[in-house]
């Protein structure tokens, strides 16, 4: 019997070679790693609220959504003029509130016959705030120790901030992040939060 190429009831097995193996988990890693850093990015920067009320008018808009930058004050802290977010008293049952910082640790805080005092001198910042008709506890000096800041609403007389009893000096702890973009909503335009 004469035998003919090609017939065989074996296959050869093909052998993976380590070069495939390695392209392999190079792929692999690569899918992971770049998932690993979609999902700290979202995690960090792409976590969103809602404004409620109008507070920070006209910078912004009651239903208004905020990103919020939640690396920016990992390393570092608010200067006066970020808009952070944050939990009053750190109660995790209420929403996020959204405010203008204006005064930052070691500064004295007070408010008298309508103006704002930051370490005695008038704060300017750029906003049109009209006269502060209820100073809250602001009435009497307060120092800011080395973890709290004072945050005021842009529309100050229609605004619940650390003037509130119930709200004060805002702790670092508590601070959710900046508010670093914000989606626009009938009337007002999408852009960074300044």
């Amino acid at each position: 019997m004469a035998r003919h190429k090609g017939l065989s009831f074996y296959t050869k097995k093909k052998i993976i070679s380590s070069a495939l193996i390695r392209e392999i988990i190079s792929y692999i890693f690569g899918i992971v790693t770049t998932t690993f850093i979609a999902a700290v990015i979202v995690y960090m920067m792409g976590i969103t609220t809602g404004v409620i009320g109008n507070s920070m008018e006209p910078s912004l808009y009651s239903g208004q959504t905020v990103y919020i930058n939640k690396l920016k004050y990992l390393f570092g802290q608010p200067k006066a003029g970020d808009v952070i977010v944050f939990l009053p008293n750190g109660n995790v049952n209420s929403h996020y509130y959204v405010k203008r910082v204006v005064g930052t640790p070691g500064d004295s805080v007070q408010i008298v016959n309508g103006k704002l005092l930051i370490n005695d001198k008038e704060y300017v910042d750029g906003i049109q705030r009209d006269k502060i008709s209820d100073p809250g506890i602001a009435a009497e000096r307060i120092v800011l120790a080395g973890d709290e800041f004072f945050v005021l609403g842009d529309n100050a007389n229609n605004s619940e901030d650390s003037r509130s009893a119930n709200i004060g000096v805002v702790k670092k702890e508590f601070i959710i992040g900046k508010a670093w973009f914000k989606k626009s909503v009938a009337g007002a335009k999408m852009g960074f939060v300044d």
